[in-house]
């Protein structure tokens, strides 16, 4: 009965951002317990490495960042195996820059593909979710959804928001059966977060403001993601989840 409640086994999934760090982490835990993934990135030699691996797996070459394209890019994602009934809009960017320095060309790339992306391509596949009375939404979230860090200004405006747009996606979703919640992430060690771990005293400082003593591995975040993914959280919705290490504890 618990490997059933936890069980992703058979659903059709699509993770954006498929191609590296967390994004890829997640699509190759649901695939190698049985969920059918599709993985979106603009990478295809590095989609196709990921694709190899056990389990099934599509891909579909996309810019998620083009906002106008996305109900095509989320048509295409139906077409492997079905409409997807998880969705996690992983794919995500970091200009890391001060406030007195941020182009608008850099908010508004960065509110696009953090903020707008997830809210537009989700909503593209709300309907085939809404026919089958069941789906799944996991938003990512961040230490900056609560905090400021400096060089942040445009990256935490996007992670705040997902907040509220987690929220927002529950009110008007949940009643037909889709659980939308998020994940927030302390410091892991992929590609977004390549600034930090290449200055060693500055990992070392996140890691001392853990409560557990360490920064994040990718590993884990996938408890919880399976948890947000099954039936596990039939009762959950409109949550933002920590995975921090106890970092916004103390």
């Amino acid at each position: 009965m618990t490997h059933q409640m936890f069980s992703v086994e058979g659903r059709v999934a699509v993770v954006t951002g498929a191609s590296s760090g967390i994004g890829r982490a997640m699509a190759s835990a649901l695939a190698e317990r049985g969920a059918k993934v599709v993985g979106v990135a603009r990478r295809e030699a590095d989609l196709d490495a990921w694709a190899v691996e056990c389990g099934e797996r599509a891909f579909v070459v996309a810019d998620v960042g083009d906002l106008a394209g996305l109900p095509q890019v989320a048509k295409q994602c139906a077409e492997p195996f079905g409409a997807p009934e998880i969705v996690i809009p992983a794919a995500g960017i970091n200009p890391r820059k001060h406030a007195d320095e941020v182009s608008l060309e850099e908010w508004e790339a960065t509110i696009g593909l953090n903020l707008s992306h997830p809210f537009l391509f989700i909503r593209a596949l709300i309907p085939a979710m809404r026919e089958k009375g069941w789906g799944r939404v996991i938003n990512i979230a961040s230490l900056q959804t609560y905090r400021a860090f400096i060089n942040g200004v445009a990256y935490g405006a996007s992670k705040g928001g997902i907040a509220q747009l987690t929220r927002a996606m529950a009110e008007a979703w949940s009643p037909d059966g889709i659980m939308c919640n998020a994940i927030a992430p302390g410091f892991f060690h992929t590609a977004l977060a390549a600034a930090v771990f290449a200055d060693k005293e500055l990992a070392e400082h996140h890691a001392k403001m853990t409560a557990v003593g360490r920064n994040g591995v990718v590993e884990d975040l996938i408890g919880p993601m399976l948890f947000l993914a099954s039936p596990a959280s039939d009762y959950v919705t409109g949550q933002v989840i920590s995975v921090d290490g106890g970092y916004t504890a103390k």
